[in-house]
This record gives C-alpha cells, sequence and structure tokens, in this order.
C-alpha cells in the first residue's frame, strides 16, 4: 500500500470539527477583512477593479480579493510570510452569495482555509520569499480549502481541489520594483477566484494532479527549492493556525511595523528631536529587502518605505492612512526626517526573525547615542495582541474612511459577529 501523496493527508488533516472559540476567532478576521476591503476599494487600484465587469461568484470572488490588500493593513501570519485574509475570505463570501445556504458554515470555512495556506507558505523555504509572493502562490490553495469546506466536499474531492488551486499558483515579486504597479492585487484576486474555481470543479468530478507539491515538476521542485514540504503536516501547540495569526494597525507593510512601534514609544516619551542628526533602524533582513526606500515617489512605496513610516511617527504620533498619500510624501517635516534615517541589519532582530517581527530605533547626535527603543514583537502579533474591540475599531475606523458612516459600519461589524443574510446584502452594497 502506497503512502497518501501530501495533497491527500492536508485534505484528510482539513477534515475536522472547528470549535466555538476558533470561529469566534475567525469572526474577527471577517471583520479585519471587511474594514481593509472598503477603504481598498476606493483606491486607485480598487476603482479600476471595480470599473470592469466580472460576472458570477468567480468574478465576485476575484473583485473582492483585490480590495482587501490594497492599502497593506490586511493580516498576516508571520512565519508563512503571507496575508491570508485577502485570498480566502472573498473567495468563500462570493460562494456564499451565490449560495446563501452556506452562510452558516462560513467561519469554520475561514479557519479550514487559513489553515492550508498557512500549512503550505511556512513550508515554503527563503527562497520561495525571495522571489515569489507567498500570498499569491499560497493563497489560492486555502481559498479552495475554504470553498470546498462550504461544498461539503470529502477528502478525496477537497484533495482534487487543492491540487488544482495549486496548479495555478502565481505572483512575482517583481512587481515590488515599479512604483506604478498593480499587480500585487491581481495575485489576491486570481488566487481567490482560483480557489473558488478548483473547488466547484472539483464538486463535480474534475480533477488535479495530486503529486503537486512533491512531484518531480510540482510546486516545491520548482518554486521552492529549500522548502520542507514535511512541514505542510507538522503538529502544532495550537489546533488551528489561524489562532497564530497577526493583525495590523498601521497602514504600512508588516515589516516596517515594528520600527513604526518602536518610533511611537520614543515620540510618546516626549523627547526633543531637534538636535538629532542620525535616526538609525536596526531590524531583520528582509524588512531592509522590501522596505529599503529612502524617497519613496508614490503611496505604494511609502508604505514599504522604513524610512517614511518612522518619520511619520517621529514628526506627528500614530500613522493614518493619509500619512502615505502623495500630499505626505512632500510634507517637509516627514522628510526632514527621513533624511536621517540609515537602516541597518543586526540581532537580536535579525536571528529572531521569523519567529519574530522586532526593531529598534537608535537616536544620534553628534555621534552619541542619545535615545533608543525596541519593539520585539509588532502590535498585533499573538505575544503583543490587538482585542477583538480595537479590531472592531480598526475596521470602523476604515469603513469611515471610505465614506460609510460610524453608524453603517458599526451595525457591518455587529452583523460580520454572526453571519447572516443581511451581512451579504450590505456587502454586496458596499463593495
Amino acid at each position: 500500500m502506497t503512502s497518501p501523496l501530501l495533497i491527500e493527508s492536508l485534505a484528510a488533516l482539513l477534515l475536522r470539527d472547528v470549535d466555538e472559540a476558533t470561529t469566534a476567532r475567525a469572526s474577527c478576521h471577517l471583520v479585519d477583512w471587511i474594514g481593509c476591503a472598503a477603504a481598498g476599494r476606493n483606491e486607485t487600484a480598487g476603482s479600476i477593479v471595480r470599473s470592469v465587469e466580472f460576472p458570477g461568484a468567480s468574478g465576485l470572488a476575484f473583485r473582492w480579493g483585490a480590495f482587501g490588500n490594497i492599502l497593506e493593513m490586511d493580516d498576516v501570519d508571520k512565519r508563512a510570510i503571507l496575508h491570508p485574509g485577502p485570498t480566502i475570505i472573498p473567495a468563500a463570501l462570493a460562494l456564499c452569495a451565490d449560495q446563501p445556504k452556506l452562510l452558516p458554515k462560513l467561519f469554520e470555512a475561514i479557519v479550514i482555509g487559513y489553515e492550508a495556506t498557512i500549512r503550505l507558505g511556512r513550508a515554503t523555504g527563503p527562497a520561495h520569499y525571495g522571489m515569489w509572493h507567498t500570498t499569491g502562490t499560497c493563497g489560492a490553495i486555502g481559498a479552495a480549502a475554504a470553498c470546498s469546506r462550504l461544498l461539503g466536499l470529502d477528502d478525496l474531492k477537497t484533495a482534487h481541489a487543492l491540487s488544482l488551486a495549486m496548479s495555478q499558483a502565481a505572483g512575482l515579486w517583481q512587481t515590488r520594483h515599479e512604483p506604478q504597479s498593480m499587480g500585487k492585487q491581481l495575485h489576491t484576486s486570481h488566487a481567490a477566484r482560483a480557489g473558488l474555481d478548483a473547488a466547484r470543479l472539483a464538486a463535480s468530478g474534475f480533477k488535479g494532479p495530486l503529486s503537486v507539491l512533491e512531484g518531480e515538476q510540482g510546486f516545491f521542485a520548482a518554486c521552492a527549492p529549500d522548502g520542507d514540504p514535511s512541514v505542510i503536516l507538522k503538529s502544532y501547540d495550537v489546533d488551528w493556525l489561524i489562532h497564530q495569526v497577526s493583525f495590523k494597525p498601521w497602514p504600512a507593510c508588516r515589516h516596517a511595523h515594528a520600527a513604526i512601534d518602536a518610533a511611537l514609544a520614543i515620540y510618546e516619551s516626549g523627547f526633543d528631536l531637534e538636535k538629532v542628526d542620525e535616526i538609525r533602524i536596526t531590524t531583520y533582513p528582509d524588512a531592509i529587502k522590501f522596505c529599503d526606500k529612502p524617497n519613496p515617489a508614490s503611496t505604494i512605496e511609502a508604505k514599504f518605505s522604513l524610512h517614511h513610516s518612522v518619520s511619520v511617527v517621529l514628526a506627528k504620533g500614530k500613522p493614518e492612512i493619509q500619512d502615505f498619500d502623495s500630499t505626505a510624501i512632500q510634507n517637509p517635516d516627514f522628510k526632514r526626517y527621513r533624511d536621517k534615517v540609515s537602516v541597518v541589519s543586526g540581532d537580536p532582530f535579525e536571528s529572531d526573525y521569523p519567529q519574530r517581527y522586532g526593531a529598534g530605533i537608535q537616536l544620534f547626535s553628534q555621534g552619541s547615542m542619545v535615545a533608543s527603543a525596541e519593539a520585539a514583537d509588532a502590535l498585533g502579533d499573538p505575544e503583543n495582541p490587538l482585542s477583538p474591540q480595537e479590531i472592531d475599531e480598526k475596521s470602523c475606523v476604515l469603513m469611515v474612511h471610505a465614506g460609510i458612516t460610524l453608524e453603517n459600519a458599526r451595525q457591518i461589524v455587529q452583523l460580520a459577529g454572526s453571519p447572516v443574510p443581511e451581512l451579504l446584502t450590505n456587502l454586496l452594497e458596499m463593495l
């Protein structure tokens, strides 16, 4: 008797009951995504996506898949270095919008989707993340897993859905090298739609390559040469990995958040910055690889700039969405601090990564250090969590930014706590 293939074992692992505490956690992620998507839809990329017709449930998954990642405030699993929410939640919601009778299973479907995406993402290895946008490549398998759960597929059909989704894995980081590129949102859109389509096809008997992960021309051989496929089935000290996912309080790349937190500690101390001539950020290599942008030229570059993010905080305190737009980039106070920023990699942050996303800031005057602060874990990580109430508040702030009244935003957040048809009606009207 041959051993089961990885996709088959993963599918079997996903067919478990989801406890009440974990479905409650899923509701927090739904609330978080709704706020991110509501605000993202009004940005340039979101407006373009809304202007093009994408029919049916697949089209809805594609459209909603674009919105949640645009503002860079979506949830993130730091060990997999990916964002589960913007691929899994749109696919599951789109299927429920097409078949409202499935709505009571929405939360458990989200949990299943996160489990699949995170397990694969954590197995990929550094070489994969060096070239591939892991949210795009691993997002489709989670979207397929969530939709398979909603459709009640057995383990074999679920395995085929997962394999069909993996056959469509995509998303190159080259999109980050051109400021005008909106390709990152195309990655999340494609993953959401690919997962939904894969599950619906598998439900009707369409079959995929079950050796797609470990095969000689499969995912690991092609895209993750230093990955460890066995990590997909690894045992963890939590029943469901959704409990280890982080929420993002600030509208910047997650790699900049610990530096933002350290800068905020300095700002709140009331330290006089006038005589400071160097602002040194110490963090880990990936933060520098993605966020070493001393002179951002666009909103997306500002969100991926350690220099700009820290300068905003030192100048005014907590960063807000508008602090990363074109006007803010030209703000003379922000620019004055930006010109003083240097970034280096160093311990303990380098050796702790990716288990911990940390950073430290040191301020120098005439060669002497005059102040410093560190953040070992970014705010919103499980080690430094946001409360459900803070997540609700974040979502409401984002919806208000999108032009929704605070009263309506609070109503939507309340509806998201228990999947009901009124939630879908509101989302279809809003998004």
